[in-house]
């Protein structure tokens, strides 16, 4: 080799070994390994919707969400119209026409008792919340509110009018229980007569219930249900009153209402509404044309209210959650690495730092893979554990100092700790955030103060 030759991989080596060169090639890797992080992002996604589509399955073959529309009164009604014209030959005439409808009654008084115990039902190892009992429903109909705005030309037909019950699920129902309508025994069928509007679609139960329109009319109908994960009804009573009891531990009241007390404990929780139909929109009654269609169309679901049988802990979410914070696992192993490197005078190779972040990564790929199977907390603790060990090891081996590989499996610790104080602390999670990261700046600010960038050393 000619001597013109020689500094050239002089020159390659003082850039290759200045700080600039190393900074920057921890930059690229972080950028690099944010590939990896993204697969296992999409690999939490890919399980969450896994897992979703276990518990539809279940739930489906169980009797799905229960939802319950009613009960309603439909009373048939035929409104006459007279139309008059003229003829050359027989000069006036009067034509009368027909339109079949339907007048809706909500209930005056509207009372619902449920009494539901709930377990977890498996399928592989995904689980979703089922539950099982008895609903009651009580209360009155009365024709008070809607006969002031009923027409001359429209006529009753109370002996022909049904009691409706809307489902989300003809599976829901296991059996009728008890049937009663001003003291006489009810018969239902499959079916909600396009009671539709509501979204229901055309589950639900129907039968005939001779209506007073004089008096008040009182039902006690007793059905024993099924369903899952979540419950939902609908304020339709003038006065709606709402008893929900389970042995379920951990619910979550949701809805267009909550209730006005509840009781929470292990053994269950005990919960009561009171709504008026001054605080919703549906009203008091409603006339259908013969199909069920309505000019006004109503939709309800914005009025349901419940509650929702579900995990104290969503693992996926968690686990979504943690990889958010992935970068900083990323960032500060590799400045704990890269200080450490400065004060040991060791030199740590980029492939090293490399391996080191494919490990905190892998640290994703644990907690996911044994939250399936365990808590949350336990599948935390062993993954963190885990990884704290390895790195504080791997520190070892590279700076041949176990104060250095104190340092390192101290740093872990802490992040580890935070990060799961963060995750179970969801509206306090953006404080501590901020906290954490103004503490990591004051802290590299600090150590930092007195270091020769351009060699990597400390300045005397």
């Amino acid at each position: 080799m000619s001597d013109q030759e020689q500094p050239r991989p002089r020159k390659f080596q003082s850039i290759t070994s200045s700080g600039g060169f190393k900074i920057a090639m921890l930059i690229i890797l972080i950028l690099l390994l944010l590939i990896p992080i993204n697969m296992i992002r999409s690999l939490v996604n890919e399980r969450s919707h896994r897992a979703s589509d276990a518990e539809w399955s279940i739930m489906e073959a169980w009797g799905s969400q229960f939802v319950l529309y009613g009960p309603v009164i439909r009373i048939p009604l035929v409104e006459r119209e007279e139309f008059r014209y003229k003829t050359e030959k027989e000069g006036e005439k009067v034509e009368v026409r027909t339109y079949n409808k339907a007048v809706w009654i909500t209930p005056k008084d509207l009372n619902i008792q449920a009494d539901f115990s709930a377990e977890k039902k498996r399928r592989g190892i995904f689980s979703v919340a089922l539950f099982s009992g008895d609903v009651s429903l009580t209360g009155s109909f009365s024709l008070e509110r809607a006969r002031d705005e009923l027409k001359e030309n429209q006529e009753l037909f109370p002996q022909q009018a049904e009691i409706i019950i809307g489902l989300s699920n003809q599976k829901g129902i296991r059996k009728i229980a008890k049937a009663d309508w001003n003291g006489d025994e009810l018969f239902f069928k499959p079916g909600n007569l396009n009671f539709s509007f509501d979204m229901s679609g055309n589950n639900g139960i129907n039968a005939s219930s001779p209506f007073n329109t004089t008096g008040t009319n009182t039902f006690d109908i007793q059905i024993s249900i099924q369903g899952g994960k979540s419950l939902r009804a609908l304020p339709i009573g003038e006065l709606t009153r709402t008893r929900v009891r389970s042995d379920w531990p951990a619910p979550s009241f949701q809805g267009g209402s909550l209730p006005i007390n509840y009781t929470l404990s292990e053994s269950g929780f005990d919960a009561e509404w009171e709504i008026s139909y001054l605080s919703r929109s549906i009203p008091l009654f409603w006339i259908t044309g013969e199909k069920g269609e309505y000019d006004g169309r109503m939709y309800f679901k914005g009025e349901l209210f419940g509650v929702d049988f579900f995990k104290p802990l969503d693992h996926y979410a968690l686990n979504e959650r943690a990889v958010k914070y992935a970068v900083l696992f990323l960032i500060i192993p590799f400045l704990t690495l890269f200080f450490l490197e400065i004060f040991s005078k060791m030199s740590i190779h980029p492939a090293q730092y490399l391996i080191s972040g494919l490990a905190n990564i892998i640290f994703y790929l644990l907690l996911l893979s044994i939250s399936e199977h365990l808590s949350f907390s336990v599948s935390y603790l062993i993954a963190s554990v885990a990884l704290t060990t390895m790195m504080s090891l791997y520190a070892r081996s590279l700076l041949g100092s176990w104060t250095g590989s104190a340092y390192m499996g101290l740093v872990m610790a802490l992040l580890y700790l935070i990060l799961y104080l963060t995750l179970n602390a969801e509206d306090w999670a953006l404080l501590i955030g901020s906290i954490v990261a103004f503490l990591i700046c004051a802290v590299v600010m600090f150590i930092t103060r007195k270091l020769d960038w351009k060699n990597l050393s400390l300045k005397g």
